[in-house]
């Protein structure tokens, strides 16, 4: 388990996980997060007191729109494994964070 932020205005890379699923729960911000999974593909709202999956081999990226921080907390299944495990994939934004 971990938390995260964004900072305020900033969109992240885009990514997907090779082996773990997480959830994310919000609790600071508001922006959106992308995800794209086979041919299902969704910008969902993001908040505090959202959550969110992200199954494994999904691409997702996640923008803050507020003048906040977006902050959540992830759970990842199994334990993240180290260095390589997410990989960069094309995104729907440009990425503003490396």
């Amino acid at each position: 388990m971990a938390r995260f932020e964004l900072a305020a205005g900033q969109t992240s890379r885009a990514v997907a996980h090779r082996t773990v699923d997480e959830i994310w729960l919000f609790v600071a911000g508001r922006g959106e997060l992308w995800r794209r999974q086979g041919g299902r593909e969704e910008v969902v709202p993001v908040e505090a007191g959202v959550c969110v999956t992200i199954p494994a081999g999904t691409h997702f990226q996640f923008r803050s729109l507020s003048g906040e921080a977006l902050a959540a907390i992830g759970v990842t299944m199994p334990p993240w494994p180290g260095d390589g495990e997410a990989t960069p994939v094309p995104g729907k934004w440009k990425a503003s964070v490396p």
